[in-house]
């Protein structure tokens, strides 16, 4: 559990040097070499009553799940799918367990059944899948290097089983968001850098303010470091990256330097296909 006990979020790498990614159908998963997308950060939960479980959601706000279903006919493996269950069972539960293999030190991910998280190579459609079972051959195939994306330096609070899970969820998330706030700016501040929180407008240059955003530690030193970070985070090219004004709630872009000694900043990022985005293009730029 050392590889989770203070992480928010955290990305998953394969014995294949492939990230475990959530699929744009809110459903599947795979691995694929890049790691920058916004679909390979896992958000860890801990379930309450055990000290090495976890859940881990993806960035469509599913819960990885190791299914019943064969994922192929002939073949051991099942199914791993991306769920929102009304109810928080099993089949979302997950027991890291620590193991170096060939000097590669790493985690494997045993379901409540006794499966591991697997990264399958070969032929399509065994090629980048995932499945949960337990391999006779090709035992590296279950081992995961876990890499943190966002600190939690505080002990998070435990999430239970529940009938509803949506409620609970939505219960959690508000209960301890100034929680965790004040706990990562602290964090931040002491490893020498600033915290960012970010929102993306959508096409009409709207921001979802009942969403909280998502944040990073960010130890760079100008805006154009801080738009590469920004680009990668979100997948997005060509950003333009704003701050809002608290009172109108308009947007201005951030040309200049950042805010002296470190202080935490609210980011806002147009994508180029955003309305507001266009007001702000040179008028060379293509509309």
């Amino acid at each position: 559990m050392e590889f989770f006990k203070k992480a928010k979020s955290v990305r998953l790498k394969s014995h294949h040097d492939k990230y475990l990614l959530a699929d744009s159908d809110k459903e599947s998963v795979f691995q694929d070499r890049s790691g920058t997308r916004k679909s390979a950060k896992w958000t860890v939960e801990f379930v309450e009553g055990f000290d090495n479980v976890i859940r881990l959601k993806s960035c469509y706000g599913k819960y990885l799940t190791a299914m019943d279903e064969q994922f192929l006919l002939g073949v051991t493996g099942r199914r791993v799918r991306q769920t929102t269950p009304k109810k928080l069972d099993s089949k979302l539960e997950w027991e890291p367990i620590i193991e170096d293999s060939r000097g590669r030190r790493g985690v494997k991910l045993k379901t409540r059944y006794g499966n591991y998280l697997r990264a399958n190579g070969g032929l399509p459609p065994w090629r980048n899948s995932i499945t949960h079972d337990i391999p006779h051959r090709h035992q590296n195939w279950i081992l995961w290097e876990v890499d943190v994306v966002e600190t939690l330096p505080e002990s998070p609070k435990k999430v239970p089983r529940s009938e509803d899970g949506d409620d609970d969820l939505t219960d959690f998330r508000l209960s301890s968001s100034t929680l965790r706030r004040s706990a990562s700016e602290s964090f931040a501040s002491s490893q020498g850098g600033r915290l960012i929180y970010y929102y993306v407008a959508d096409d009409r240059g709207k921001v979802n303010d009942a969403v909280e955003g998502q944040s990073f530690q960010f130890k760079g030193h100008c805006l154009e470091q801080l738009t590469e970070k920004l680009e990668e985070l979100t997948g997005l090219e060509s950003i333009i990256v704003c701050l809002r004004n608290p009172f109108t709630g308009k947007f201005s872009p951030l040309r200049l330097a950042l805010p002296p000694n470190n202080a935490t900043m609210h980011i806002v990022v147009l994508p180029p296909t955003s309305r507001a985005a266009r007001e702000f293009m040179p008028e060379s730029a293509p509309r």
